[in-house]
């Protein structure tokens, strides 16, 4: 929760338990800040990519709360979370979308802000396209379950990749508070995840085929 420049966050991993603990987490967030419902002025959310479930549950509170309070609503990309958090400057964003694909993108600091290098995709990691230039740090753990395939995709322009590196609470709202100052806010009816990939299942004959081509680090 971001109040005057400071920030009060509360995180767990809830695997399959968003819906139960979501709401009150953040009932405990709130009554540690001192603060009441009533009392927010803006909501941002997580939009994306990611879990399926988990997206459409956090998109699915946020305009609950947003419509019921005449609230703006801003969705943050899960992988410019993830830039924020690297600490770095110029940071390429592999996340594990499974069925032997990553969420990618990379994104640059500059003026005080994430400008995006290159729009998030989903794709083989071996067929990533490559940022200009080098000194790219790599971040997400898709570095590590497809490492090998990523560092030969991107050799020249990586020097070096942190894999536990993950989107937070804290990076949402740092990100999302500049741009509600500037008006960037939106009618809870038109929030909405972002999924990059429609299809979230694979065949048994797919299964297959993926296994045969994968190495002990992923895709070829």
């Amino acid at each position: 929760m971001w109040h005057d420049g400071e920030i009060e966050a509360l995180e767990t991993r809830a695997g399959n338990r968003h819906a139960e603990r979501l709401l009150p987490m953040m009932e405990q967030l709130l009554a540690r800040a001192g603060c009441a419902i009533a009392q927010l002025e803006a909501l941002a959310f997580g939009a994306g990519p990611g879990s399926f479930t988990g997206l459409r549950i956090g998109c699915g509170v946020v305009q609950g709360i947003a419509c019921a309070r005449n609230l703006p609503v801003l969705g943050i990309s899960t992988l410019e979370a993830m830039a924020e958090e690297s600490g770095v400057s110029r940071v390429i964003v592999a996340l594990d979308a499974r069925m032997g694909e990553v969420y990618y993108s990379a994104y640059e600091r500059g003026d005080g802000r994430w400008i995006e290098v290159i729009a998030p995709m989903c794709v083989a990691p071996q067929r990533v396209p490559r940022p200009q230039g080098n000194g790219w740090t790599g971040c997400g753990n898709g570095f590590a379950a497809y490492g090998a395939a990523l560092e030969t995709a991107l050799h020249g322009v990586l020097r070096s990749a942190v894999s536990q590196v993950r989107p937070s609470a804290t990076a949402v709202a740092r990100l999302a508070a500049p741009r509600f100052a500037a008006g960037e806010g939106v009618d809870a009816a038109l929030a909405a995840p972002v999924y990059l990939r429609d299809k979230v299942a694979l065949t048994t004959h797919e299964q297959r085929r993926l296994k045969r081509n994968n190495g002990p680090d992923g895709p070829r």
